[in-house]
């Protein structure tokens, strides 16, 4: 009995980081043409990745580490699938909300609570008094909203929450 109930969480857990991967490729997309429009400073996520790698690896900030930049960015996005399983189970009311519009809201919370508060501190530029004005903010925001979207349209898909 104990080793179904083991296995049943372990595949929810991978069912949710897989979910949690799938938004964040979906996010990664959508950043795209940011990148190109404002090079590395213009994408929060990418930008905070990158000294994060570099300081950790004691590598130049100025070149551009892609696979550490992805490495952190869906090590994160996974985790933050499991991070919305974990918020639903441990406050039920949650399950009340649709799952897009919870999945939204939660993409909106983890750029107010996560992102936000350590860019300034990680890249030295300030999230809403960026040298690139507010497009930068607003398109991760964005980015996030779309993460949620994504990620709670998989949790439908996938009927993780059973």
């Amino acid at each position: 009995m104990l080793i179904d109930d083991i296995g049943l969480m372990m595949e929810v857990f991978l069912v949710s980081l897989f979910a949690g991967l799938v938004a964040t490729a979906a996010m990664t997309l959508a950043e795209l043409p940011y990148w190109r429009l404002w090079k590395l400073a213009g994408v929060f996520e990418w930008h905070e990745n990158q000294v994060l790698i570099s300081e950790f690896f004691r590598l130049d900030v100025k070149r551009l580490n892609f696979p550490g930049i992805f490495l952190l960015h869906f090590i994160n996005g996974g985790l933050g699938g499991v991070g919305l399983l974990l918020a639903i189970k441990l406050i039920p009311q949650l399950s009340a909300i649709p799952i897009l519009l919870l999945g939204v809201f939660y993409g909106f919370l983890l750029w107010i609570l996560t992102l936000a508060p350590i860019h300034k501190p990680i890249t030295g530029l300030h999230p809403w008094n960026h040298p690139l004005g507010k497009g930068p903010a607003l398109a991760s925001l964005g980015g996030h909203a779309l993460y949620g979207l994504v990620l709670g349209t998989m949790f439908r898909i996938t009927d993780v929450l059973m």
